[in-house]
């Protein structure tokens, strides 16, 4: 590699959080979970990332305790004996190979699974009853609803603690459950969970993040996953200003979110380059000078292809890490996740910190079909 990439093998602490570098495992839904319950074989590969050297690794999405909180019948619960005790393994592996984890906790919404014809025992729920504007789906969420989806996020959270897991992440990006509090084309509400503003349709995730704190304690590191865009809709925005993007996010941090984990398809894209230029800063980047919240960027990283045209049967050729180098030296966000790669090569990270550029992989959506 022409770049020296040691910018992203500083530590990183926050809280009870001690992490040996700034790379994240990227959450990627990967459905090798029969019935809900993960075990030996996701155990394994999660502890093949902690031994190929990734700081921190964030599990895929793995569902709390409501009648629909899932979309396909193999992604994982994170409630039940035999889940937790399988995510119980997964922790165990990691930490015996030196690795730090957080689960990814998540509730689908009204989203449409990989499988479209499956569907789970209970209507599926959402702020509105729709999946996207003026588009019905499922049911919508009565006070008593949220009242106990907030209390399951909180649940799953204490379980992570209990287990023994690092840090916990919330899933409120991509259009999914919180996502859709948030997006005003899928919440229309009229009660205190509605409203014009983003910062009034923010309660419930403000709720959420506050039961998880209480749930967690004050000294473990809560992170909340967010984006702009929506699978529903690539093009959405939540926050078209840095101004409403502020009170969008404040409110979060002030919640007791320690880190935001900025979605975005391709990380070198500015967010608002009407106001700093083609070169400015990213989500991550105006999420951290806006709140002063540590943040992750994702999105492509160290490949030529983004995400989305993966699951199209796009395959991707790595890429060099210029762009993420010169964004990391001017502390721009903390840390940054990667996900392809990772799925393609678990010694990614060990092969970019010895400069062995010529060892890495590309991707192809056939690493897809197998979980090794």
């Amino acid at each position: 590699m022409a770049t020296s990439t040691d910018v992203l093998f500083r530590p990183f602490r926050i809280k009870s959080l001690d992490l040996p570098n700034r790379i994240v495992m990227a959450p990627m839904t990967r459905t090798f979970a029969p019935e809900g319950i993960p075990g030996a074989a996701n155990a394994a590969y999660y502890r093949r990332r902690a031994e190929g050297g990734v700081g921190l690794i964030l599990s895929e999405g793995t569902v709390i305790d409501r009648p629909a909180s899932r979309n396909h019948p193999n992604i994982p619960f994170f409630h039940g004996d035999a889940a937790l005790a399988g995510w119980k393994e997964v922790i165990d592996e990691v930490h015996a190979a030196g690795g730090k984890m957080a689960p990814q906790i998540w509730h689908t919404g009204s989203t449409v699974g990989p499988d479209r014809n499956w569907q789970p025992d209970a209507p599926v729920e959402s702020p509105s009853g729709v999946v996207a504007p003026d588009k019905p789906r499922g049911v919508a969420m009565t006070e008593q609803d949220i009242e106990a989806t907030i209390a399951a996020f909180a649940k799953a959270a204490a379980d992570a603690k209990q287990l023994g897991f690092d840090t916990v992440e919330l899933h409120g990006a991509h259009g999914y459950l919180i996502d859709q509090f948030f997006w005003a084309g899928t919440n229309t509400r009229e009660d205190g969970y509605g409203g014009a503003t983003i910062a009034e349709r923010s309660r419930f995730a403000v709720e959420v993040v506050k039961a998880v704190r209480a749930a967690v304690g004050p000294d473990m590191p809560v992170i909340l996953r967010l984006s702009q865009w929506k699978q529903q809709d690539y093009s959405a925005r939540l926050a078209t200003t840095p101004d409403e993007m502020a009170a969008w996010l404040q409110p979060l941090v002030d919640a007791g979110a320690d880190v935001l984990h900025c979605s975005q398809r391709r990380f070198w894209e500015p967010e608002f380059p009407e106001v700093d230029g083609e070169n400015g800063l990213n989500f991550a980047g105006w999420a951290k000078k806006l709140t002063g919240a540590a943040t992750i960027s994702v999105g492509s990283v160290g490949l030529s292809g983004e995400f989305i045209a993966a699951f199209g049967g796009e395959t991707s050729q790595h890429s060099d890490l210029d762009k993420l180098v010169e964004r990391m030296e001017r502390d721009e966000f903390d840390l940054i996740a990667v996900g392809r790669a990772l799925i393609s090569d678990a010694n990614w990270v060990k092969k970019v910190q010895a400069g062995a550029g010529e060892e890495l992989k590309g991707f192809s959506p056939a690493a897809l079909a197998e979980l090794v």
